[in-house]
């Protein structure tokens, strides 16, 4: 079983983990552990401790949680494989062999939310860019210009978007990242998912700075073509975080759109297991998300296609599918609606697993626009969903700041604005509502003059 194992290492090696000038080895930071075979492609990675406010739990990840990287408070992970039939004698002898070792974590395949289907597109992007007014946004300077957008899929074919935008778009290499095990050059990748879900973010925000990270293209024995690891997800958040504080203060500006998730239990430890990572606030990438948040960037996660009505086939979980950090109270998770308001029957259902009240609204899917798996296939699932919503949120960012509008403040403002489509506020297929930038446009409106 391929597993995540956290360690507490002296401060002088953490800090070499912290220091980009620094190279630093998974044998420097967790050699000689018994049955471990580590794995030397991946760079160790800092965890930030959490901070509970005083008398606080420290597993519950609320609003007022903060986050310490400091080299005598934070930890390390390291990527390796157990084999199976030793891993119930070897988990407890670990930390018995090594004081250090502070927990061993499940690291689930992780895969894209590609849609059950095959009915036609329902409209095109232009209906998601008249249904978003774009138009209004661009008229209140919310173009997404100097915004940095993160599209964590299968890498970004930058050529195509552009060419079936009929505009330019902006693209940063030297912000990007890509696993080691990964060749190719950002924004060069074969078209495919992630170039899919970078189109749809410049519905909203068409003068956005794309960040290209593949992590889905990371390679594992027996896996496709288009599957990764969340130890993969895991690095690409540690480097965001780096992208996130080199910006000024002032003006600090991240959104990171997650089209992918777990569907199977298979790869996780169970329920309970202090592995686990489905249902686990203290699994590792679960906090590294919620420390990413508090340092201000704004983070979002596909709701999944594993809706009652059309389930994607891979959906593996009986119930509550909306799992791990996809359910996280500190992302926003995004349903599917078409454009005619409709709910689409793949879009996941809550309760999620780590925050009940899930997904958090819905955005729009199953149009016409990219063209990336063919003229007649539309951008769907809840993977163009939650890209679209990015690009909402990019949009926003360009006179809003994480200094001026906090990623919880603008969470709450999203969740009041979404157009309800039921009686009560808020229900397990719609969330909130769906995305409404008019309501958007009017709070930030009332807030800059108050």
């Amino acid at each position: 079983m391929r597993v995540l194992i956290q360690l507490r290492p002296s401060a002088e090696i953490v800090a070499a983990v912290l220091d980009p000038g620094v190279t630093t080895t998974p044998a420097d930071v967790a050699d000689g552990l018994p049955g471990v075979v580590l794995d030397p492609s991946f760079t160790p990675v800092a965890v930030p401790r959490p901070v509970p406010p005083a008398g606080g739990d420290p597993l519950s990840m609320n609003q007022s949680m903060t986050f310490s990287l400091a080299a005598e408070d934070a930890s390390v992970l390291v990527r390796g494989e157990i084999a199976d039939d030793e891993l119930a004698a070897r988990l407890p002898l670990l930390s018995a062999y090594r004081r250090d070792v502070v927990g061993v974590f499940s690291d689930p395949v992780i895969e894209p939310n590609i849609t059950c289907g095959g009915d036609p597109p329902v409209g095109d992007w232009h209906d998601v860019e008249r249904l978003l007014d774009v138009g209004g946004l661009a008229e209140d300077g919310l173009d997404g210009a100097g915004v940095a957008l993160a599209v964590l899929d299968t890498g970004i074919n930058l050529e195509h978007v552009v060419r079936h935008l009929g505009r330019e778009a902006v693209l940063d290499k030297e912000r990007s990242w890509m696993p080691g095990s990964v060749d190719g050059t950002p924004g060069a990748f074969e078209v495919d998912h992630g170039t899919m879900c970078a189109f749809d973010t410049l519905v909203a925000a068409p003068r956005a700075t794309l960040l290209d990270l593949p992590v889905l293209l990371s390679r594992r024995q027996g896996g496709s073509a288009l599957d990764g690891l969340l130890s993969d997800a895991v690095a690409a958040f540690a480097h965001l975080r780096d992208v996130l504080t080199a910006q000024p203060e002032e003006s600090r500006a991240l959104v990171v759109s997650n089209s992918w998730g777990s569907f199977s239990p298979r790869w996780d430890f169970p329920v309970g297991h202090p592995g686990n990572y489905s249902d686990n606030p203290a699994h590792p990438f679960n906090v590294i998300v919620a420390s990413l948040e508090q340092d201000g960037a704004d983070i979002l996660f596909a709701a999944g296609n594993c809706g009652r009505d059309c389930r994607d086939g891979r959906c593996a979980y009986p119930d509550r599918p909306i799992v791990g950090a996809n359910s996280h109270s500190r992302v926003l998770s995004v349903g599917g609606v078409d454009v005619r308001n409709e709910r689409v029957g793949y879009s996941s259902q809550g309760p999620g697993r780590l925050s009940q009240r899930k997904p958090d609204l819905c955005a729009y899917t199953h149009f016409s626009g990219s063209k990336a798996f063919g003229d007649d296939a539309p951008d769907s699932g809840t993977s163009a969903a939650c890209p679209v919503a990015a690009g909402v949120v990019a949009a926003v960012r360009t006179r809003w700041p994480a200094t001026r509008l906090t990623p919880g403040q603008l969470r709450v403002l999203l969740r009041r604005t979404a157009e309800d489509r039921s009686t009560v506020g808020f229900d397990y297929d719609y969330g909130y509502g769906i995305v409404a930038t008019k309501g958007i446009r009017d709070a930030l409106r009332r807030k800059a003059c108050a």
